[in-house]
């Protein structure tokens, strides 16, 4: 076999991403945890402090190795073979997603299903609620902890209805740039994904207001026992994947303002709206699951 017959595959030099992302995602997830222990226990710390500064940090990584991306992409240092490994990693990347929503849909599960009946003496456990918990009430949303606490139940209408209505345009629009793209439409595709993004950024603005209203009207906090803790635990994971969401599409705006993708080469912009259209699943099946039902 003649060398020409073998594709080239390009090695990139050492890079300082990858340590520098697995640095702020151990910040996040420290930080998060401390912020989390001190809203819980109404005690001031720096949980918020290193949370904030691992956020910049990721944000800091992803604009630095994004830039090294494109720049080998415009190079012409790419190659079909590395094209493939490219779709096979966003495919992986995204499965593993959708295993890290499921084990928290799982926990919704067990709590909704399995605990709370069980709690309420249900398949022959009658003697475990009345030693644990003897006016206990096996309904779901649980309104009130174990220490007497109330809150209210989060209902679907509203700015959560406002939200799901929005990221499911949003998910359109995605897909019509994606098509003025493929058709080489460059004016559509800026108005459809600058669409997109603004669609995005007034998602995150109305989850803030649906989270303050929460707190402020509601009495519903992460206090407020195993309701609280799953509602804030998937609402606010999902939130944070919608931030990425934004971020990545907003990136590939630029791109595109700057003449970048073209109908045979567009794989970042096309794994951006694979990455889209996951977090819109994700938050259809939440909507049922914590809003509705």
């Amino acid at each position: 076999m003649s060398q020409k017959e073998y594709e080239k595959y390009y090695v990139p030099a050492q890079s300082p991403w990858p340590f520098m992302g697995a640095c702020a995602l151990f910040l996040i997830a420290f930080g998060a945890g401390n912020f989390v222990v001190e809203i819980t226990r109404g005690k001031e710390g720096y949980g918020g402090m290193i949370l904030l500064l691992g956020l910049v940090t990721l944000v800091i990584m992803l604009f630095g190795w994004f830039r090294n991306q494109i720049h080998e992409s415009m190079s012409g240092m790419y190659s079909a073979q590395l094209g493939r490994s490219y779709r096979q990693g966003m495919a992986w990347f995204i499965f593993s997603e959708v295993m890290f929503f499921a084990a928290f849909f799982g926990a919704l599960f067990y709590a909704r299903v399995i605990s709370v009946p069980w709690l309420g003496g249900s398949s022959n456990n009658q003697m475990t609620n009345e030693v644990l918990w003897p006016t206990f009430q096996a309904i779901w949303p649980l309104i009130e902890t174990p220490a007497g606490g109330k809150t209210e139940a989060m209902g679907w209408y509203g700015l959560p209805l406002l939200n799901t209505v929005i990221l499911l345009v949003s998910s359109v629009t995605c897909h019509m740039a994606h098509v003025a793209l493929e058709a080489n439409k460059r004016k559509a595709l800026k108005g459809w994904l600058a669409l997109t993004v603004l669609l995005g950024a007034v998602f995150l603005f109305f989850q803030v207001e649906e989270y303050v209203h929460a707190y402020t009207e509601m009495g519903l906090t992460l206090q407020s026992g195993i309701y609280g803790n799953t509602f804030f635990m998937l609402t606010g994971f999902h939130g944070f994947h919608v931030t990425l969401g934004t971020l990545i599409l907003l990136i590939m705006l630029f791109r595109v303002l700057k003449g970048h993708f073209t109908p045979e080469n567009h794989f970042a912009f096309q794994a951006g709206s694979w990455y889209w259209h996951f977090v819109d699943v994700v938050w259809v099946i939440l909507f049922f699951f914590v809003y509705i039902l």
